[in-house]
C-alpha cells in the first residue's frame, strides 16, 4: 500500500477512536446525571459494556475501510463514521480518488441529475413492507412525483438490534453499530454494478436519533421459489442464466473475487423478470488465508470440497467455488432440469454435473449457459424437426379466434389456458401434435424476453375475427369440418 494509503488507514482509525471516545464520554455523563451509577460493580459493568461496544464499532469500521481504500475513495466516512451528514449520492458517479481529498472532506460528492436523496423523501408515501431480516427492513414507497422505490434501513425490532441492546444497553450506540452493515452494503453497491445486482439509486443519512442511514434502491419483489417453480422453463432458465452471469462478474469484480457468505434465495429479488442480488452486507472480498491444504476445505451439509493452499498462503478460488456450489444447490437443481427442451437436455445435464461436482470453474459454467442460450434463442436446437410438419395445418392470416374452448397445460404463461413460447410456427405445430386436445393454435406479435413467439393452443373455437396481429393455424382434418370445431 502507498504511503498515502497507509496514512489514510491510520487517520481513519484514529478518527474512529476519537468518535468512540466521544461516544463513551457522552454516555457516561448521561448515566451520571441520571443517577445510574450506585456502586462500583454497576460502574465496572458499564465500563465493560462500553469497551465492548467500542470494540465492535471498531471492527465494523475496519470491515468497510478496505472497500474504500481499494476503490480510491479516501474519506467517504467522516470522523463519526457517517457518509457525510445529510448528503446523498447516486450509484454511477461517486468518483472520488486519493487526489480529490479536499472535495470529499468538504462534502462535495458528484451526483447525477436523477439521483434520489433526502430531499426527495420528504413527501414520500409508504405503501408496503417488502421484507425484513436480522438487521434491515425494506419498504416500498412512492415518491412525490409518483416513482416507486425501495427504502432499506436499520430494523430497530430486528434480531441484531435486540442482541446489541441486551449486550450493551445503549440504543444510540447499537443503532450506529447495526447501521454499519447497511453502510458496507451501500459502499459495495456503489463498487459492484451489474445487471443482476440491484441498482443503488442514492442514500440519505441524518442523525441516528432521527433515523440514521437509508439506502434507496430500485424496486424489486422478493423471490418466490414456489411461484418460480410453476413458471415456464424459459423463465426459470432466465433466472439461472442471470445467476451464472452474476457469479462470473463476482469472480472477476473490481474488488477481487467476492464470496456471498449468506447465499440464500432470500438475498435476491426479481425486477421485471430478472434475478437481482440485493443483500451484500455479508459479502467477503478476501480469499481465506491458509497454512496448509486442510485450511482450504469447503464444507456443505452433504459434501465437502478442498483446494490446495497456495504458496502465498491463500485458498485461491475458494470464494468462486463457494458461490458456484451454492448456485447449484439452491437454484440450478430446482429450476434448470425440469421440462427442459429435449434437444437441450444433454447441455443441462452437463451443467448440472459440472456444478454439482465442481468439475469446472465459473468461466466454464457461464460458457455452457451462453451456448445453451444461443441455441435456444436461435432455434438451432430444432434443426431435426421436419419442415413438412406445418403442412398439416391451414393458415388464416390476419385472424384470431373467439369463443375459445380453452384447456390448460402446465407450465403455461396463462394459467387459465395453454400459452407457450415457440421459435416458429413449425415448433408450435410440433407441440400441438403432441397435445391430444389441441386442434388449433394462434400466433400473435407478443414475444418473450428471448424474442420467441407466444403461441396459444386451443381444443376448439366458435368463430374467427379479424386481427391484423394474429394468425390462426387449424389442423386440416378439423378445418374440413368447418370453422366451428
Amino acid at each position: 500500500m502507498s504511503t498515502m494509503g497507509s496514512s489514510l488507514c491510520a487517520a481513519a482509525l484514529l478518527a474512529f477512536l476519537v468518535f468512540s471516545l466521544r461516544l463513551f464520554v457522552n454516555s457516561w455523563h448521561f448515566r451520571v446525571h441520571k443517577g445510574i451509577f450506585t456502586n462500583g460493580t454497576i460502574e465496572d459493568d458499564f465500563v465493560m459494556e462500553r469497551n465492548g461496544l467500542v470494540h465492535e464499532l471498531n471492527e465494523r469500521r475496519k470491515e468497510i475501510l478496505p472497500f474504500l481504500i481499494s476503490s480510491g475513495v479516501k474519506r467517504l466516512l467522516d470522523e463519526s463514521g457517517h457518509f457525510g451528514q445529510h448528503q446523498s449520492f447516486e450509484s454511477n458517479h461517486l468518483d472520488i480518488s486519493l487526489e480529490n481529498e479536499s472535495d470529499v472532506s468538504s462534502g462535495s460528492i458528484r451526483m447525477d441529475k436523477d439521483h434520489i436523496g433526502c430531499d426527495q423523501l420528504v413527501d414520500m408515501k409508504a405503501v408496503d413492507i417488502l421484507g425484513s431480516g436480522y438487521t434491515k427492513i425494506v419498504l416500498k414507497v412512492v415518491l412525490s412525483e409518483g416513482q416507486s422505490v425501495a427504502l432499506k434501513t436499520v430494523y430497530d425490532q430486528g434480531t441484531d438490534m435486540g442482541r446489541c441492546l441486551e449486550d450493551f444497553k445503549d440504543p444510540l450506540g447499537c443503532h450506529e453499530l447495526v447501521s454499519f452493515k447497511l453502510k458496507k452494503e451501500i459502499v459495495l453497491l456503489q463498487r459492484l454494478q451489474h445487471p443482476n445486482i440491484i441498482k443503488l439509486r442514492g442514500h440519505c443519512e441524518v442523525s441516528v436519533g432521527a433515523g440514521g442511514i437509508t439506502a434507496i434502491l430500485e424496486q424489486g419483489f422478493p423471490l418466490q421459489m414456489i411461484q418460480l417453480l410453476q413458471s415456464p422453463w424459459e423463465e426459470r432458465f432466465r433466472v439461472c442464466l442471470g445467476l451464472a452471469r452474476l457469479l462470473h462478474y463476482l469472480s472477476h469484480s473490481p474488488l477481487g473475487s467476492v464470496a456471498l457468505l449468506d447465499f440464500q434465495p432470500r438475498q435476491f429479488v426479481m425486477v421485471s423478470g430478472e434475478l437481482k442480488l440485493t443483500d451484500l452486507d455479508d459479502a467477503s472480498v478476501m480469499e481465506p488465508a491458509c497454512q496448509m491444504d486442510q485450511d482450504c476445505i469447503l464444507q456443505f451439509p452433504l459434501r465437502n470440497f478442498s483446494l490446495p493452499c497456495s504458496a502465498q498462503g491463500v485458498c485461491e478460488g475458494l470464494n468462486e467455488m463457494r458461490n458456484l456450489y451454492n448456485a447449484y444447490r439452491y437454484f440450478f437443481t430446482y429450476l434448470l432440469p425440469h421440462q427442459a427442451p429435449p434437444a437441450l437436455r444433454h447441455l443441462v445435464d452437463h451443467i448440472m454435473n459440472s456444478t454439482g461436482e465442481l468439475k469446472g470453474d465459473v468461466n466454464d459454467t457461464l460458457e455452457a449457459f451462453e451456448d445453451m442460450f444461443h441455441l435456444y434463442k436461435s432455434g438451432l436446437h430444432l434443426d431435426n424437426m421436419p419442415p413438412s410438419i406445418i403442412r398439416d395445418y391451414a393458415v388464416m392470416k390476419g385472424m384470431s379466434t373467439s369463443g375459445n374452448m380453452e384447456y390448460r397445460c402446465w407450465p403455461s404463461y396463462n394459467h387459465q389456458g395453454c400459452v407457450l413460447s415457440v421459435h416458429s410456427d413449425k415448433e408450435a405445430a410440433f407441440i400441438c401434435n403432441s397435445l391430444p386436445q389441441c386442434t388449433s393454435f394462434s400466433l400473435s406479435d407478443q414475444r418473450t424476453w428471448t424474442g420467441r413467439l407466444l403461441a396459444s393452443f386451443q381444443s376448439g373455437f366458435s368463430h374467427l375475427v379479424t386481427d391484423g396481429n394474429s394468425e390462426v393455424y387449424l389442423k386440416k382434418t378439423k378445418a374440413s369440418l368447418g370453422t366451428t370445431v
